[in-house]
């Protein structure tokens, strides 16, 4: 005689939906906030000499506006944020007046140096130079119209920093494209997953509501 087999309830456990859900999503965000996905790139800067310095003569080129950091980082954001609208100012009025004079200290960190390169990078300052503890940054003057212009070095060093970010660009987004090739099916299971325990939680809780009546 076959014995029959009881049916059995199946068993969810919520908890566990939870889980699935959410321990990825506190890992995106942990990644996230150490910068895990960050990119990282380089600016390649050159340093005159002191008889190039001396020379050109750039000390006394402009009225130059002096910017010091050397102080507590906390203060040197209101700094940053100075330099930059004013760096901004200069190149959009095409000011041969005035410049900027950027003092580094012992107490400077390197987050601030990088961000002073970052701010005359992104504001397409067409001239500065370091030299010493000090940074120069220098506009220059509003290009004639010429049906022909040779190239100058000026729009030699302005064309190349169009192209080295034009290459950030493409290699950022080669990155992520290759990111999402790699990752597609683990990302697609997981939503999947996520999906599927859905179905089966709210039919299981119209099943449970339905034998309740």
């Amino acid at each position: 005689m076959i014995e029959k087999r009881e049916k059995r309830k199946k068993i969810f456990y919520v908890p566990g939906m939870i889980s699935l859900v959410l321990i990825p999503l506190f890992c995106l965000c942990h990644f996230d906030n150490i910068e895990a996905f960050k990119t990282y790139g380089a600016l390649d800067f050159g340093l005159p000499n002191k008889e190039d310095f001396e020379k050109h003569r750039v000390g006394d080129l402009r009225k130059y506006k002096i910017f010091n950091f050397n102080n507590q980082k906390s203060k040197e954001e209101q700094k940053l944020k100075e330099l930059r609208f004013f760096t901004r100012d200069l190149v959009k009025q095409y000011d041969t007046i005035n410049g900027a004079k950027v003092q580094f200290g012992p107490k400077t960190d390197y987050d601030t140096f990088v961000s002073v390169i970052d701010i005359v990078s992104e504001e397409k300052v067409p001239t500065y130079v370091l030299f010493n503890n000090y940074m120069y940054v220098i506009a220059s003057a509003k290009p004639k119209k010429r049906g022909f212009v040779c190239g100058t070095t000026e729009y030699f060093l302005r064309n190349s920093r169009l192209i080295e970010e034009e290459n950030r660009e493409k290699e950022l987004n080669v990155f992520q494209i290759s990111f999402l090739k790699q990752r597609w099916p683990i990302l697609l299971g997981y939503f999947g997953i996520v999906l599927i325990n859905i179905f089966a939680l709210v039919k299981f809780n119209k099943n449970k509501k339905y034998n309740q009546k």
